[in-house]
């Protein structure tokens, strides 16, 4: 059969068919030239993508229009001109499902990996390691692929087969799977949380309840956290999570709290000398900032003094070598005042309650 005899078979004239040539034509060249229009626009405005991130995203993601995309879709525009009978009418609207379906898909494909990328790189501190490019990939993968997942399930619903009993048995078997492995899964979605939230990073010295140490390594299922005694510890990334994690690392400033107790004895007149003398001892120290020197007990045993004060630092070393020079000038203080660091003197009171004993009495014969 010709072309002619073809047309004449769907019932579709010349002039019908000239018309909507013609708009396939006008629609193909008026939608590439929109985009190209719309790219260039982008184009200039990307030096200021730094400052505007939509403007990054979307030049990317409209760098993957399809031109099979374009000229399908000018296609079925001049198709919608013609004149066609019930059955082809309904094919048409299946092919526009799937042409806009499947571009939409590959501009939500690029889109996400764009800006789950810029994301990370923003937020990641520009600290990358396997474990986390692992993780974001992972991630970035299972966005894009639940965009095919979903457009293929609609394509064939729209095609008119029955998807519902697909996906049941997909939800059947995800949740079968997922009973199956869910500790390695749950090691693995730990292992993510980790990677995006940035609880803590290799070379951190954290504490948890049972043990304290420095991260070596962070891997999709466990940590290896090198212990102060000298051993390695692997953890499973959930289960660590599930603890209090202290991260020392990350302290900027350092509090130091300690007390003082002095004799009960000492005069009201000498023990108010306390105070102002340990604040000139504490403030005295670099990177010190006092806080407060108080009397804040008087027992029958001692009178206590609670001091506090900030190091700006949070280095270990040096909150060491602060507090040995703060103790050994305040012993010294307590030399010069004549204060005594002893507690009150217990008095022993002995009752002897030896007394004539009574006699033994004796048995003998007579």
């Amino acid at each position: 059969m010709d072309i002619r005899g073809y047309f004449t078979s769907l019932d579709i004239g010349w002039t019908n068919a000239a018309f909507a040539i013609a708009a396939a034509v006008i629609s193909f060249v008026l939608i590439h030239a929109a985009v190209l229009l719309f790219r260039r626009r982008l184009d200039k405005l990307s030096g200021e993508a730094a400052q505007r991130p939509i403007v990054d995203v979307l030049q990317h993601t409209l760098a993957r229009t399809s031109n099979v995309a374009i000229l399908a879709t000018s296609l079925l525009i001049g198709a919608s001109v013609l004149d066609l009978p019930p059955p082809w009418d309904q094919r048409i609207g299946h092919l526009w499902f799937i042409t806009l379906g499947a571009q939409l898909a590959v501009w939500l494909h690029r889109a996400i990996g764009v800006t789950a990328r810029r994301y990370f790189r923003i937020h990641g501190r520009n600290k990358e390691n396997e474990q986390v490019t692992v993780a974001h990939t992972l991630m970035i993968w299972a966005l894009q692929w639940s965009v095919w997942t979903v457009f293929l399930l609609a394509m064939l619903s729209n095609l008119g087969i029955n998807v519902t009993t697909f996906v049941a048995s997909l939800g059947i078997g995800g949740v079968a799977v997922a009973l199956a492995v869910q500790n390695i899964l749950g090691d693995l979605f730990a292992s993510l949380s980790i990677a995006v939230d940035k609880p803590f990073e290799v070379g951190d010295f954290v504490s948890v309840p049972e043990f304290s140490g420095t991260v070596e390594h962070v891997g999709l299922k466990t940590t290896r956290i090198r212990a102060l005694s000298g051993e390695q510890i692997v953890i499973a990334n959930a289960e660590l999570l599930r603890k209090v994690v202290h991260n020392f690392k990350r302290m900027n400033t350092r509090r130091v709290q300690f007390t003082l107790r002095i004799n009960p004895n000492t005069p009201p007149e000498l023990a108010a000398r306390v105070p102002p003398r340990l604040s000139s001892i504490i403030e005295g120290r670099d990177k010190v900032r006092l806080d407060h020197v108080n009397l804040t007990v008087l027992d029958q045993n001692y009178i206590e003094y609670e001091i506090v004060y900030n190091l700006s630092d949070a280095d270990f070393s040096l909150f060491l070598k602060t507090q040995q020079q703060v103790l050994l000038e305040t012993m010294q203080m307590c030399r010069e005042l004549g204060i005594s660091t002893a507690p009150r003197a217990q008095e022993l009171l002995l009752n002897d309650a030896t007394g004539p004993k009574p006699a033994t009495p004796r048995f003998g014969t007579a």
